[in-house]
């Protein structure tokens, strides 16, 4: 069998499995997910042998720090892994909830209802615990998954994703409505993202060329995010206390993740008091500072920042500072540079926050807090299935009703037109 039948027959069984999730009641889903928490409870040290080969293999071929960081399965994230599944258990089904109902004047009752989107395919590197996520909200959602990792996770994906295909076995989930992509052939996402009539929606996880590559190719919709090119600005009325904490959380609390911050704009007024003390904290924490003319005039140490500084995403401890003017002159350089992925003011006007709330063009705005909360799980949805950065149907943080869509239900009594 070639790589297009086999890729065929697998959409195929994940649409029949579709047919079959849409019938599953929240009760039964709910059991299955619960399952598959214990499940990979009881397989924990297996989970991290198999994780220890990937992260192994990783070092020998000498990737990224930042994909060292996410391909890790240490302890603290088997344990997020399988409290995730628990609250997806707990939280409420979507999938049959009523947004909206009306009666037109001939008596026509118009119901808009929530319904699974059907068949998602998800193609991601690096984070292994995607392969739990990702089921996990695509099962409470009636969703049938499709989920193809990246070679240099090929152990950790494989253990997770049969122990939890196993434990659904067992609690009655339809067959096939989790699937694994296991050959390493780069044109299985191809092929999958072309799948039409048998994928619905196709959702990539990775670095901006992955994102690209699977954009170019797909015949299906896909939900995305290039990059994460996240900013914090510091007001000229910031509290600078608060200020060095949040920037300093921003950038070295996890600098490899889509949500840490990449650029750093204060305030010419608070600049020669503010920049001292958070340079010290940055360069203790092993940040390279990277700034304009004048944020050197503050901290001559820092490199010289170029046009190409301000978009680019480091995910490492590079950062780049610009001093600005006023608060538009912030907002106008963040939807200049910016990804339109998270976005801080840290201020006590609420002039300066009104401003930057209505004008950044982002899909996650904060005032006085750090963009490392962009996350499903801080946002209370229990796990994420991606962050995205399009406008349509998704934006930020993808969680249950972002994996469904909807249908009208006409409820009639004889009306003819």
């Amino acid at each position: 069998m070639g790589l297009h039948e086999e890729m065929v027959g697998i959409g195929s069984c994940a649409l029949d499995a579709s047919r079959e999730l849409v019938l599953c009641s929240t009760r039964k889903k709910n059991t299955i997910l619960l399952e598959m928490a214990d499940a990979l409870d009881e397989r924990r040290v297996d989970i991290a042998e198999a994780n220890r080969l990937d992260v192994e293999a990783a070092k020998a071929a000498g990737l990224s720090p930042a994909i060292m960081d996410r391909l890790a399965l240490t302890p603290t994230r088997i344990d997020g892994m399988i409290s995730g599944l628990r609250e997806v258990a707990a939280l409420m089904d979507p999938v049959g909830e009523t947004i909206s109902r009306w009666i037109r004047p001939n008596g026509l009752e118009i119901i808009k209802q929530r319904v699974p989107i059907g068949v998602i395919g998800i193609i991601y590197e690096s984070r292994p615990n995607v392969t739990v996520d990702t089921a996990a909200l695509c099962l409470k959602t009636s969703n049938a998954v499709i989920l193809r990792g990246g070679k240099e996770s090929v152990h950790s994906n494989a253990i997770l994703a049969d122990t939890l295909i196993e434990a659904g076995r067992r609690k009655g989930m339809p067959e096939h409505a989790i699937q694994l992509i296991r050959t390493a052939d780069r044109e299985a996402v191809r092929e999958l993202v072309q799948l039409e009539g048998y994928v619905d929606l196709v959702i990539p996880r990775g670095g901006e060329a992955l994102i690209r590559a699977v954009t170019e190719n797909a015949r299906v919709p896909v939900i995305k995010h290039y990059k994460g090119i996240c900013h914090t600005y510091v007001d000229e009325s910031a509290d600078v206390a608060m200020a060095v904490a949040i920037a300093i959380n921003a950038k070295c609390q996890r600098p490899g993740v889509c949500n840490a911050m990449e650029t750093l704009l204060v305030h010419e007024a608070i600049a020669p008091v503010f920049l001292p003390i958070f340079a010290k904290r940055a360069i203790d924490c092993g940040v390279i500072l990277r700034g304009d003319a004048a944020s050197r005039e503050v901290i001559p140490a820092m490199q010289v920042a170029t046009e190409e500084d301000w978009s680019t995403e480091y995910l490492d401890l590079r950062l780049s500072v610009r001093v600005v003017g006023s608060v538009r002159e912030a907002v106008a350089h963040i939807n200049k540079y910016g990804s339109r992925h998270s976005d801080a003011i840290v201020s006590e006007s609420e002039a300066a926050q009104k401003i930057f709330t209505q004008e950044v063009d982002s899909a996650t705005v904060y005032v006085n807090a750090s963009t490392r909360f962009t996350d499903g799980g801080e946002f209370g949805m229990g796990a994420e299935i991606g962050i995205s950065t399009d406008k349509l149907h998704a934006r930020g943080p993808m969680g249950l009703e972002e994996l469904t869509t909807y249908k009208y239900v006409i409820q009639g009594k004889g009306q003819v037109r």
